[in-house]
């Protein structure tokens, strides 16, 4: 009997604990990859900071990953370093964290710290030395206090101890101290800065350097030797050695442009090395026994064969930066930022999350219609007709292949490049250039109303083309910042969000605009989401916001939501997804949209057909209903006469919000009927076709 009731109380707890988790943005466990900027090793206990998703931890040699920054405020990790049971972390901009339980929480140790951008770490005994943009500072307490350690002119890059003497790479060459800091006594000449990797080998110490060139010194800093690693660099666009790992003679060096390379004599002779290593900037090189591990800008790497060979291990690093979100029934896809990652797909609200595609180019734009989906890149385009699980490139005929915007309207697919608007009737088999009157060719966003597409320029405002028309139209008065991010249809009104000046409306087509941004705290707005007569916002630094009202007031709705940056987002289910640069998020429409009555669980109480949106409509409307209970879903369209038009959903639905879309497109205008069938519920309601 007791041991019923412990497992009732349990229960009861793990209830009350999962919906106060879910009483706020959640991010879920994907997509994986992004920037890997450090490392730091414990034991079996392999921890990765990541740049935008905070720290992560693994225990199986870099098999899976665990998020463990509960309480990091800052999620931009530039250094990570181990002293004892403590684990530090040096951020961008949130100055220097503490863990004393492996990451599980974290805490800001910064009184003293008068710079918050600490760029490098080093332990030495109970001394911590933080490099920040303005000099070193130590720490003799675990980072409870800080003080000035010197070099306060200098952005420190880099540091090292060796025995008693501490290194520094800052932007005016390598400096020594042989006091902790005290003083400090410039090594080189200033030809040497930057310097920002050190590794250290018994008496020796290497740094990596500008030009792919490695320095060497045999006496603690005193003086330096530069090695030749035997490549010619493009003087105009040289690499910087960005991380540097020593093993015995072996010394591995990761290039900031990509490539790494690697000599097994001391640095007397190097060769090209790292198949399978993305071509991304390397930030972070560590060895672990036999195997080494590399941090770069796109992902987590893996060589069990002394660098010549590696594979990606990122399954779980959730930092992937997210600037497209696309919903289609049940799935949700999401397009990536940097390259060499590319398109993931969940199919359970972000519980699991499969990549799709592999582009080399960044994920700029993601559309459905119908059974097609479609990827835009700064490389081009793809399709899929099978959910992602084969693609074609249908760039061929776009004479400008960096896409950053995509709309659908019918039959019709909408591209926007930086090189303009682009056609296709036929699923991007053929393109034709759609541009006259478009005075501004980049195009970074597109809307669709009654037939009517905006589009939204990089410089020149709002454009307008009506179905028939000979070409574009500028419609952009009143609208005092001319850089255009996004664009949204709500009802009759169009939405513009836009670059330092917030969101504007217009409720004529474009004719005139209004600025709309009481309540909004940040100007640069990069995205929006539409569900029902609700309008979602997300912006550069400041999260999500959420009118109610057609643009008269907004309000945050980012609870919970330490990704500030949101590139994208898409209404799925009964939840909102917000792409940020650590990843994809979710929330409950129902907790930031109260007219949705919903019990503990966030399931819908009762059953219930909504109104379609808009009403009337041309050519698409939005069906809403809500299902208390798992159930077989039947949802047809009529006419007048009681002829069924279309079959909309028929299919088993699991319990909560649900929404489609109509298409009407190929229907005369008139009146027409929706009835909704869940188990033993009907319901039906009119809706008005107007073209």
């Amino acid at each position: 009997m007791a041991s019923l009731r412990s497992f009732l109380i349990i229960a009861s707890l793990s209830l009350v604990f999962t919906s106060s988790l879910f009483a706020q943005w959640v991010q879920t466990n994907g997509p994986y990859g992004g920037e890997i900027k450090c490392y730091a090793l414990s034991g079996t206990n392999i921890f990765a900071g990541s740049w935008g998703g905070g720290v992560f931890l693994s225990t199986n040699s870099g098999t899976s990953w665990t998020a463990v920054s509960s309480g990091l405020t800052s999620r931009d990790i530039c250094a990570l370093a181990i002293s004892g049971t403590n684990l530090f972390a040096g951020t961008s901009d949130g100055g220097v964290f503490l863990s004393t339980n492996n990451g599980a929480s974290w805490s800001a140790v910064n009184s003293g710290l008068t710079n918050l951008n600490v760029r490098t770490l080093a332990v030495s005994g109970t001394d911590l030395f933080a490099g920040t943009a303005d000099g070193v500072f130590l720490s003799t307490d675990g980072g409870t206090s800080w003080t000035s350690a010197g070099l306060t002119s200098r952005s420190v890059t880099g540091l090292v101890v060796s025995g008693s003497y501490l290194i520094a790479g800052t932007d005016g060459g390598i400096f020594r101290s042989t006091d902790g800091g005290t003083s400090w006594t410039l090594q080189t000449s200033a030809t040497y800065s930057y310097v920002s990797a050190f590794a250290v080998s018994g008496a020796k110490i290497f740094a990596g350097y500008q030009s792919g060139t490695v320095l060497l010194s045999t006496d603690n800093g005193l003086s330096w030797t530069q090695l030749d690693t035997g490549f010619t660099w493009n003087p105009y666009f040289p690499p910087q050695v960005s991380a540097l790992a020593v093993s015995g003679a072996n010394i591995f060096a990761g290039l900031s442009t990509g490539g790494l390379i690697s000599s097994t004599d001391n640095g007397t002779t190097w060769a090209l090395t790292g198949a399978g290593l993305p071509d991304a900037g390397i930030n972070a090189i560590t060895i672990s026994g036999p195997n080494i591990f590399a941090g770069t800008d796109d992902g987590a790497f893996l060589s069990t064969d002394s660098g010549a060979n590696w594979i990606r291990i990122d399954r779980g690093l959730m930092n992937a930066t997210v600037s497209a979100l696309a919903a289609a029934g049940d799935y949700l896809f999401a397009g990536t930022y940097p390259e060499e990652t590319g398109v993931f797909c969940t199919s359970d609200g972000g519980t699991t999350w499969t990549s799709t595609c592999t582009t080399s180019s960044h994920v700029n734009a993601l559309a459905v219609s119908g059974k097609n989906l479609f990827v835009g890149t700064d490389g081009g385009m793809l399709s899929s007709t099978d959910n992602g699980t084969s693609w074609t490139d249908i760039t061929a005929g776009l004479t400008s292949s960096a896409i950053f915007s995509l709309a659908v309207e019918g039959t019709n697919l909408f591209v926007g490049t930086d090189g303009g608007v682009f056609l296709s009737t036929d699923n991007g088999t053929s393109w034709t250039a759609v541009n006259s009157g478009l005075s501004n060719v980049s195009v970074n966003a597109f809307a669709v109303r009654d037939l009517t597409l905006f589009a939204g320029s990089s410089s020149g405002g709002v454009f307008r083309l009506t179905n028939g028309s000979a070409g574009w139209v500028a419609v952009d008065s009143g609208l005092t910042n001319q850089y255009v991010y996004a664009l949204a249809v709500l009802g009759s009104n169009v939405f513009a969000g836009t670059c330092g000046g917030g969101v504007y409306l217009t409720a004529n087509g474009g004719k005139s605009w209004t600025p709309v941004r009481s309540g909004l705290t940040n100007g640069v707005v990069l995205c929006f989401a539409v569900s029902g007569t609700n309008l979602f916002a997300g912006t550069c630094g400041s999260g999500v916001f959420l009118t109610t009202n057609g643009g008269a007031s907004w309000s945050a709705v980012d609870s919970g939501l330490t990704s500030s940056f949101v590139y994208s987002l898409a209404v799925s289910g009964s939840n909102l997804f917000a792409g940020t640069e650590g990843g994809v998020w979710r929330r409950p429409l129902s907790e930031m949209i109260t007219d949705v009555k919903v019990n503990g669980d966030n399931v819908p109480l009762q059953f219930s057909l909504r109104q379609n949106y808009p009403n009337p409509f041309n050519p698409s409307t939005t069906i809403g209903y809500d299902l208390p209970s798992n159930s077989f879903v039947s949802l047809k369209v009529y006419d007048v006469l009681g002829r069924e038009i279309e079959t909309l959903v028929n299919e088993h639905q699991v319990a909560g919000t649900h929404s489609v879309t109509f298409n009407a497109s190929s229907l005369p205008s008139g009146v027409y009927f929706y009835r909704l069938r869940a188990g033993n519920e009907i319901e039906s309601k009119k809706l008005v076709l107007i073209k």
